[in-house]
């Protein structure tokens, strides 16, 4: 069965993409360039689901919210 993530990416001050998964936590990988993220994301996320097992099928994204804070 066939399943979809949401996948947040960035590129960091060094010009690398960075992938995070909301719905994952901890699920993150990163690469030179988008088409090696993309592969590097996947396997990522499948390791991912491997490790957590059923618990994995109740996951479900919610959203992405911008907090403003002081620094």
């Amino acid at each position: 069965m066939a399943r979809e993530f949401d996948v947040v990416i960035e590129r960091d001050a060094e010009g690398n993409y960075v992938a995070s998964v909301p719905a994952i936590a901890g699920c993150h990988t990163q690469a030179r360039s988008l088409d090696a993220l993309m592969v590097r994301v996947r396997e990522a996320i499948e390791a991912n689901l491997e490790a957590i097992g059923d618990d994995g099928a109740s996951l479900e994204f919610v959203g992405v919210q911008r907090i403003s804070v002081s620094a």
